[in-house]
């Protein structure tokens, strides 16, 4: 029996054990507050892919790739999640692929529903829109999530007894599952108060309470960090507002004594860990992050981060670290540096800014030595004209630099490009084009993607100065829409940057090598395995 149970709902990479879910549980334990976890999303991926279950779908004859799929279903669940599974990029590829063709047999009631390892859409709805996710609350809408809800969830959850039940919802595509979950639970347990939090909950913070919408069937709604609101909740001493928002007790420490780190679909277990909530940077223009943060940012104290690290890994048996930061902070940095003979046998990877201290070869090293493996490093472009329109606060010289520090010290460098901001032109996409195979050899993975335009962004303030003709929220009757469509000066718009990508991006045979080097479906969560590959 538990005060409080906490849920993750499908549908997420499944190869870590939800952090917000660790840090949540030892701050309600702190406050003496009984406490329960359950990972869904583990739970809902382990459900679906077994094999007698898969078997019955497929039917009698199934098509060639699907038997082939089935006879290997369980090998290839085995290999993924041992320490095989990083001896060859090849059979991994492999092995995920038959996962993945078999998940897609899960099609749903009306077989508009597409579920892979860690993505989930359903065709014809908008988790935007307040009436589209009553659908699923109120059980008029089903997601293929519900057999598995039915069947092994909710008699989990009857069997932990807590008087509460808050559910973390951060992604759009956790959304309908999320709220299908919850409409469940208020049926079979009408007395149970229900909460729900998350970043996409925070990021929908401005138009719920501009429309005073109340998201059914949840009791209480939590904005930002959800320490102290789930404690206050918990311990009876809440406030009555439907909406809470708490930012006095921000958590570092996670409690992972719920986590089965065996089950995680991954060739060796990770630990998620942060060291700072929030971003503290907060100025690139493109970034949701800065136009309407998740969370007030905050650090842990440099010098108690590596011993974090180390009674983590103890306690959870691993030697591999997620750093989940926006960006690590240049001070958390050096402290790590600084115990780098502590931490030699850790194994660690994250977000980073191009911080000034990288371009220093002797600090990199120091990095490497104290575990550093790999760094994801969001250079966005290279035109520094649009670097600068962007306030990414990147100089291209101290980029090229950088990525050959973190190359020369055996870090590989996972970076990120993002095409058709606003003002961009062909030119500055040919200049992307150029830097990435001028210095191909000194990065490890690439990510391409095509810019979002969030809502409340600057760039929507100044149209003229950023080159916006014109531009409407995603969808006119999505009342909680995250983005905005826009028409650019330059003529160049997300379909001219999209061809630019396949043809010109991908055409290139240097940076075609790199993208090919990503782990599918799982990318930067499982490419620190294959920083070197076959």
């Amino acid at each position: 029996m538990a005060d409080v149970l906490l849920i993750q709902p499908p549908a997420l990479i499944p190869s870590e054990p939800p952090l917000s879910l660790a840090v949540l549980s030892s701050a309600l334990s702190q406050a003496g507050v009984s406490v329960d976890s359950l990972d869904a999303n583990l739970g809902a991926y382990h459900y679906l892919l077994d094999h007698q279950r898969l078997t019955e779908l497929a039917g009698d004859k199934p098509k060639t790739s699907v038997r082939r799929a089935l006879k290997h279903n369980l090998d290839a669940m085995h290999f993924l999640c041992s320490p095989l599974g990083t001896t060859s990029f090849s059979r991994y590829s492999t092995a995920v692929r038959y996962l993945n063709l078999l998940l897609g047999l899960w099609t749903g009631d009306r077989g508009n529903e597409r579920l892979t390892l860690g993505d989930y859409q359903y065709e014809g709805y908008s988790v935007f829109k307040p009436e589209d996710l009553n659908l699923f609350s109120s059980g008029n809408v089903r997601t293929l999530f519900r057999v598995y809800f039915q069947e092994e969830l909710l008699p989990q959850i009857k069997d932990r007894q807590a008087k509460m039940v808050a559910i973390s919802i951060n992604y759009l595509h956790q959304a309908f599952p999320a709220f299908e979950l919850a409409g469940l639970l208020r049926k079979s347990c009408p007395d149970l108060e229900l909460v729900a939090g998350g970043g996409l909950i925070t990021s929908w913070q401005e138009p719920l309470q501009k429309h005073e919408y109340k998201l059914s069937p949840f009791d209480r709604l939590v904005f930002g960090p959800g320490e102290a609101s789930l404690v206050a909740l918990a311990q009876g001493a809440a406030p009555v507002d439907y909406y809470l928002s708490d930012t006095s007790a921000i958590g570092f420490v996670p409690d992972f004594s719920f986590a089965e780190f065996d089950r995680y679909l991954t060739p060796k277990p990770i630990i998620p860990v942060s060291s700072s909530r929030g971003c503290y940077w907060q100025k690139c223009l493109f970034c949701p992050e800065a136009t309407a943060p998740v969370h007030p940012y905050d650090s842990v104290q440099p010098l108690m981060f590596p011993d974090l690290l180390l009674q983590l890994s103890e306690s959870c048996g691993s030697t591999i670290f997620h750093l989940t930061d926006n960006a690590i902070p240049v001070n958390i940095l050096k402290g790590m540096a600084e115990r780098k003979n502590d931490l030699k046998k850790i194994t660690w990877f994250g977000f980073v800014r191009f911080e000034a201290a990288l371009e220093d070869p002797d600090f990199v090293q120091q990095l490497s030595e104290a575990g550093c493996r790999m760094l994801q490093l969001g250079l966005e472009s290279g035109s520094q004209v649009v670097l600068d329109r962007m306030r990414k606060g990147v100089r291209l010289e101290a980029a090229a630099k950088i990525l050959k520090n973190l190359s020369d010290a055996g870090i590989s460098s996972y970076v990120y490009i993002m095409l058709g901001t606003p003002g961009e032109t062909e030119d500055d996409a040919e200049m992307t084009l150029n830097f990435l195979e001028e210095h191909a050899a000194k990065i490890g993975f690439l990510n391409i993607s095509i810019m979002n335009l969030p809502r409340g962004s600057e760039l929507l303030e100044n149209p003229d100065l950023y080159g916006i003709d014109s531009s409407r929220l995603q969808g006119e009757d999505n009342s909680l829409g995250l983005y905005h469509e826009f028409q650019s000066a330059t003529g160049w718009d997300r379909f001219a940057a999209r061809k630019f990508l396949q043809q010109r991006l991908l055409g290139s045979a240097a940076i075609r090598n790199i993208v090919n080097r990503n782990p599918p479906l799982f990318s930067s969560n499982h490419a620190l395995f294959f920083t070197s590959s076959d």
